[in-house]
């Protein structure tokens, strides 16, 4: 508590100090001011002298003040922005100051430590996460072989029916240890940007056909508008995009619903438009749809892991893009991905 309250009488005297010396500067600079208009420019009589070094006082005041102000307060608007960077999973700050203030300088110090303790930990969940992820992926692909050994006409209905699930969720499984080391390697950098030029309409078309199975058996429509587009980036990461987006439009989509697809090349970026028909996205949920392991949904949990948006927005992130969801005037989801267009190319 007297550490505490000596930072504050530490601040406290500088804001005071502050301020009186703004008062006397107002007030010495004023009356030199009125002095020598007075003396040269015969100011009017109708108010009086004292009005008018009240006057001269005031905004003399008022600006020093506004600059006193700026100086004392711009390390704390820094330090605030700083902060904001980091609620948002920014632990890459780093913060320098000059100011003779204590608690400024402390702050600084105090916020550098904790982003770095920040970085540390986030290191250590990302290589603890990449290294179980791997040990689990060759298991998962030996119980995947031989559960495909296991198909065959001399199996009953029955048994038929438990090695469908087996591999169901074997395959499930391995997506998602799949996901998290994709994920983790894009986190930690350790993939190269390798890029090569594609048609990027051709792309999504492909990622569309892939997933004909899914759409066919819900009876889903779709409305296709894509210019061609040619584009330089890593193909087969952008593949995860399209997938998980379209995965996504038709998990939520209602039977013999609609998914419409936009693709366009406008001034400076690329823009990709999906809508749907689903219910959309909840207030609650608009804030998280694009962490890890976040599902808007609870019922369909069994359907996916919670990893695809949070895949996809990465992806975008790195290319330099940027994506956002919103809810469709008249119901439904709407996803735009929009990439810059530095890695367009004519």
């Amino acid at each position: 508590m007297e550490h505490k309250k000596k930072k504050e009488l530490r601040i406290r005297s500088c804001l005071t100090g502050a301020i009186w010396l703004a008062l006397a500067f107002s007030m010495l600079i004023s009356a030199l001011l009125f002095a020598f208009l007075n003396h040269f420019l015969d100011l009017p009589g109708k108010i009086p002298g004292l009005g008018w070094l009240l006057i001269f006082n005031t905004l003399i005041a008022g600006l020093i003040t506004s600059f006193i102000n700026a100086r004392l307060l711009e390390p704390i608007t820094r330090l605030s922005k700083a902060m904001k960077a980091v609620s948002q999973g920014d632990f890459e700050q780093h913060l320098e100051t000059n100011s003779r203030i204590a608690e400024i300088g402390e702050s600084y110090q105090s916020f550098n430590v904790m982003t770095k303790e920040l970085r540390a930990t986030e290191m250590l969940q990302m290589d603890f996460v990449s290294n179980v992820s791997h040990e689990f992926k060759t298991p998962i692909n030996a119980i995947e072989g031989y559960t495909m050994l296991l198909q065959g006409d001399e199996l009953s209905q029955e048994q038929e029916g438990y090695v469908e699930k087996i591999l169901f969720n074997t395959q499930r499984l391995s997506g998602l240890v799949g996901n998290i080391l994709l994920l983790s390697r894009l986190e930690n950098q350790n993939i190269p940007m390798k890029k090569t030029k594609y048609r990027l309409d051709e792309q999504i078309r492909q990622a569309f056909l892939s997933l004909e199975d899914k759409w066919t058996e819900k009876g889903i429509g779709f409305q296709v508008e894509m210019e061609e587009v040619r584009y330089v980036g890593n193909e087969g990461l952008f593949m995860h995009i399209w997938m998980n987006l379209l995965d996504n439009a038709i998990k939520f989509s209602p039977q013999n619903g609609t998914i419409t697809m936009f693709l366009r090349h406008e001034n400076d970026s690329v823009q990709f438009i999906l809508e749907d028909e689903g219910p959309g996205i909840a207030d609650d949920a608009k804030a998280r749809i694009f962490d890890k392991f976040y599902q808007v949904d609870g019922s369909h949990k069994a359907e996916g892991n919670g990893l695809g948006l949070a895949l996809v927005k990465r992806i975008v992130d790195i290319a330099g893009g940027t994506i956002k969801a919103e809810n469709r005037e008249y119901g439904g989801c709407r996803f735009v991905v929009e990439l810059p267009v530095k890695n367009y190319n004519e």
